[in-house]
């Protein structure tokens, strides 16, 4: 199970953002579990700044694209957003910077693995946007998601090839078959727990049929599955 991290100096490393105002990072990673248990205001939790925060990362995206890609109708421009402001693609840049270890949690919700849950790292990731934005300006905030995320997100969503949903794509396509079994199995795991990578063989009906690795078990599935569609195709 991710530990908890009180060091934010850490994780204003990983940003390359030093707050000046603290107490808004801390209200950013404070999820409504642990106000509510610890009997806190509603202003402080993040999700006044999560709403902030998605309209935000939102604008960024829809500025860069519109940039970015001059000739992309209406309609393409608005599914690539999509794909980019959703809750996988946040997640996993929430999990670049380990932002899971810094969340203050409720008990319940970090005994059943909050830290790497898609939806609390979505929506926190988010509420850091906001506080961001709130301590600099938006400039700061672009400036900051793009160099962070401009790469592994923004361009390959553009590109069409990130955050599919192999697995789905996969079961779909495997399950025309009358007895069809798809099983995923870690087959190896390197590093350190803080720095993990695993490795994932999918196999039906006993086969293995494709191979994948990522830092943490959902992601080295989607590679798997990716790469079994691969092979089929």
């Amino acid at each position: 199970m991710v530990k908890y991290k009180s060091n934010l100096e850490d994780l204003e490393k990983s940003l390359n953002y030093s707050f000046s105002n603290k107490e808004l990072l801390k209200t950013a990673l404070t999820h409504s579990s642990y106000a509510n248990e610890n009997k806190m205001k509603i202003i402080e939790n993040n999700e006044r700044m999560e709403f902030l925060g998605d309209s935000i990362i939102s604008l960024i995206v829809s500025q860069y694209l519109y940039k970015k890609y001059p000739n992309y109708p209406e309609g393409d421009l608005t599914k690539i957003r999509a794909m980019v402001v959703c809750e996988s693609s946040l997640s996993y840049a929430a999990r670049e910077i380990n932002l899971g270890d810094y969340i203050l949690l409720g008990k319940g919700e970090d005994i059943t693995g909050g830290r790497d849950r898609d939806s609390i790292l979505a929506d926190t990731i988010e509420s850091v946007a906001g506080a961001i934005y709130i301590d600099s300006d938006f400039k700061s905030i672009n400036n900051i998601l793009l160099r962070k995320f401009e790469d592994n997100i923004v361009y390959a969503a553009a590109k069409g090839n990130l955050f599919m949903d192999y697995k789905t794509e996969l079961q779909e396509l495997l399950q025309k078959e009358k007895k069809s079994e798809i099983d995923y199995k870690v087959y190896k795991e390197k590093g350190p727990d803080h720095n993990k990578v695993f490795f994932i063989k999918v196999l039906f009906n006993g086969n293995e049929i494709g191979k994948g690795k990522g830092k943490n078990k959902k992601e080295a599935e989607q590679m798997a599955a990716k790469d079994a569609l691969a092979e089929m195709r």
